[in-house]
């Protein structure tokens, strides 16, 4: 007769009741707050620094009395966080000025007042709307409208609120350029993170090959459908980083690596379609293999072969996260050796397909390595120099 298993109970942690719930609380609320805070440390001063040089400059250099819109409008364009966008900055800027230079004039016209105000802020939505379709702008142009025509006039005269918004707009496009958050590490994290997915979906096809279960390969399937979001995602942070690095001074030393980062991305992008189709190929080899059959596939051949591929496209996903150029193109000529040799292995014969279906996956693998080759920085007749003859 079996022994019955005797196990422990794991000790219930009861729940905080009356003031130690309101504790943990207000404990959790403390650190989520105190690392926002840390977070907005620089952003913060950044911010202080832009809104009170804005207000000291039109003060001192222009010699108005109250620019409180220096100061408005150099942290609206700034915004919180300092958005390294230079465009997107550009284009508050803009708005901010409109607004107030709009509320300036409409004030000029019909003077000050409720009825005013209800058609600034009216004529103003129209215009917003007819440059340009972001809310936004909208907001912000009817905002500094109406503020405008609702404050009393400076001594100055109603234009020169209007050039403290452009003073304050100046002032902080010239900060995100001087001063632009640098996106680099985010592309090269997200290069990094994108080269181990492939690398696992590699190791998973062989991993299906090597326990002959199709069940894996629908697994590595879609972690390959999976893998075009990370390639948009990584896109749209290199395509980031290479407009802050073409407006500023500080950054544009960067702009060679995001352009080899950006051809390693769009040939990987092409391998990554060719593994998809591939995927779904080890699955057909798989279920059509019979174990009986003397010319069936040899899977444990195209086993080793997948496994082969995982190693020499993680090296390759290494080689991109190389800070500095030199040892990046060491690393990158290692990863096309690594890949050149695996190219080099596929024919039929060679990895053991002798079926239809074996035959295509070899043959679907082919273009999948040259793309990655090419992604080493190799142009395509050299990278077409791997393949052997079939």
């Amino acid at each position: 007769m079996a022994e019955r298993m005797h196990t422990t109970p794991l000790p219930v942690t009861p729940e905080p009741k009356g003031w130690q719930k309101v504790k943990k609380f207000l404990s959790s609320r403390f650190r989520s707050g105190a690392w926002r805070a840390r977070k907005a440390l620089i952003p913060a001063a950044t911010s202080a620094i832009a809104a009170v040089a804005a207000y000291a400059f039109a003060a001192i250099v222009f010699g108005h009395s109250e620019p409180y819109f220096a100061a408005t409008s150099a942290l609206i364009s700034l915004g919180f966080g300092r958005d390294p966008h230079i465009r997107k900055a550009l284009e508050v800027a803009i708005g901010v000025t409109l607004g107030i230079l709009v509320g300036d004039a409409l004030q000029a016209l019909l003077g000050q007042g409720y009825w005013q105000g209800v058609i600034v802020v009216f004529v103003t939505i129209l215009l917003a709307r007819f440059i340009d379709s972001g809310v936004i702008f909208t907001t912000q142009m009817s905002i500094q409208a109406v503020l405008v025509v609702l404050l009393p006039i400076p001594v100055e005269g109603p234009l020169s609120r209007s050039v403290d918004a452009v003073i304050g707009g100046v002032i902080a496009i010239a900060i995100t350029m001087l001063t632009p958050v640098s996106f680099r590490k985010e592309a090269v994290a997200g290069m990094r993170e994108l080269f181990t997915s492939i690398t696992g979906t590699l190791r998973e096809l062989s991993s299906a090959l090597e326990e002959q279960d199709s069940r894996s390969g629908w697994v590595a399937l879609i972690e390959a459908r999976g893998l075009q979001s990370k390639i948009d995602s990584v896109r749209a942070e290199i395509s980031q980083a290479d407009q802050t690095a073409t407006y500023s001074p500080t950054q544009r030393s960067t702009r060679q690596d995001l352009q080899e980062m950006s051809r390693t991305l769009e040939k990987t992008d092409l391998a990554v379609r060719s593994l998809r189709i591939i995927a779904r190929r080890v699955i057909t080899v798989i279920d059509e293999f019979d174990t009986r059959s003397p010319k069936g596939d040899d899977l444990e051949r195209m086993s080793v072969w997948f496994s082969d591929a995982a190693d020499a496209v993680g090296i390759l996903g290494r080689s991109v996260a190389e800070p500095v150029a030199p040892g990046r193109h060491r690393s990158l000529s290692v990863a096309r050796n690594a890949l050149g040799a695996a190219t080099t292995k596929l024919t039929p014969r060679n990895l053991g397909a002798h079926t239809l279906h074996g035959e295509a996956l070899v043959m679907m693998c082919r273009p999948m390595m040259v793309d990655f080759i090419e992604a080493t920085g190799s142009d395509h007749h050299e990278a077409s120099s791997y393949l052997p003859n079939v």
